[in-house]
């Protein structure tokens, strides 16, 4: 079969047709930036045709640094015998909520380090104590790498671990340890992550409990082309299957204290590339979040004209990529709403789930 031209990849966009990988990598190497963004830009106003953006209130807590994964990317974790590894105490985990619930924030988003001196029962306990302190706050924690690590420890199935956090008040699950989905990626930058397989099953299986969980991607660092679409393709897969998936989130590997500062950074170019490329491979997607965390909340507001209906989060707290040399700015409610009004949208505030809590 003859190969598509990038003309002819455009008119399956515009009739509405689903893109095959090898038409998606043409699309990410070879069009105009420009005209990709206005592909993505008319699937994102056929699927959202009010003109509205959304963020979310929440807070990225860490509840421990310790990690015994060691990936290359990360300058957040720190190991045994450092002397500044610390487990935050449920008392201070509720403190943190407390601060949340003042700013009208409506999502604990919390995640930690691979920390073998944790029992699964330690879990349970933190979003027991937060479900029946904040029972309005939505408990949306706990990566797929840092399930597999617990139900290994425990000797118990995925599902038994999903089950009993369930049980214990979770209520989604974040898409972090995803970085990209190709195992020739991972074994040159998180070996001692949980595999592409092990992943994926986390994310099955928890839409099959009913619970939601969102998908991420953090590229620009030693994938090629070929893994990105990957990455797309595996997913889109997931979300044919079980529709589980509210989002989906990419954003770009940031250097700075890690041990692949030597790898050139992708530029917000690149970045508005793959981003647009998602919209248009992820069909079954509803959601597609533009990062301002890694990409500045002006170049994050130029994502919402390149396929994002949504700009993320206004976080009361974030410490991972602030441990790079990455100079985070976290916007405030206010700076927010202008970008996204001046963006040209209306801006909403929604919550976990992508329902609209108020517009301003």
């Amino acid at each position: 079969m003859k190969a598509a031209s990038l003309s002819e990849i455009r008119e399956k966009v515009y009739e509405g047709k689903r893109l095959e990988p090898e038409e998606a990598l043409l699309l990410l190497r070879e069009e105009e930036l420009t005209l990709l963004g206005a592909l993505a830009d008319l699937v994102r106003r056929r699927k959202h045709p009010e003109g509205v953006a959304t963020f979310v209130i929440d807070r990225n807590v860490n509840y421990t640094n310790l990690c015994v994964s060691g990936c290359k990317f990360c300058a957040f974790y720190r190991k045994k015998g450092d002397g500044d590894t610390y487990v935050l105490e449920v008392e201070e985990l509720l403190e943190k909520v407390a601060e949340l619930v003042e700013w009208g924030g409506t999502t604990l988003l919390m995640q930690g380090g691979i920390n073998p001196e944790l029992p699964l029962s330690f879990y349970e306990r933190m979003i027991s104590a937060v479900r029946e302190r904040f029972p309005q706050i939505q408990i949306h924690c706990f990566s797929a790498p840092e399930i597999v690590y617990l139900a290994k420890r425990e000797g118990l199935s995925v599902r038994e671990v999903l089950l009993r956090l369930k049980e214990a008040g979770l209520m989604s699950v974040p898409g972090g340890g995803a970085e990209i989905l190709s195992e020739e990626v991972r074994r040159e930058i998180s070996p001692g992550k949980c595999s592409v397989e092990e992943w994926e099953e986390v994310h099955r299986t928890a839409h099959r409990l009913g619970m939601p969980t969102t998908a991420t991607m953090m590229f620009g660092h030693v994938e090629r082309d070929e893994h990105i679409v990957e990455h797309l393709e595996r997913i889109r897969r997931i979300q044919d299957e079980t529709g589980g998936f509210t989002a989906f989130i990419p954003w770009t590997f940031q250097r700075g204290n890690t041990r692949l500062d030597h790898v050139p950074p992708a530029g917000s170019a690149r970045y508005l590339r793959v981003l647009a490329l998602s919209r248009l491979y992820l069909d079954n997607f509803a959601n597609i979040q533009s990062s301002h965390v890694t990409q500045t909340l002006r170049v994050g507001a130029v994502g919402l004209h390149f396929g994002a209906n949504d700009l993320g989060s206004v976080m009361i707290e974030e410490n991972v990529v602030s441990s790079t040399s990455f100079r985070v700015h976290i916007p405030k409610v206010e700076e927010m709403v202008r970008a996204i009004r001046e963006a040209g949208f209306r801006p909403a505030q929604r919550d976990t789930y992508y329902r609209i809590v108020r517009f301003w």
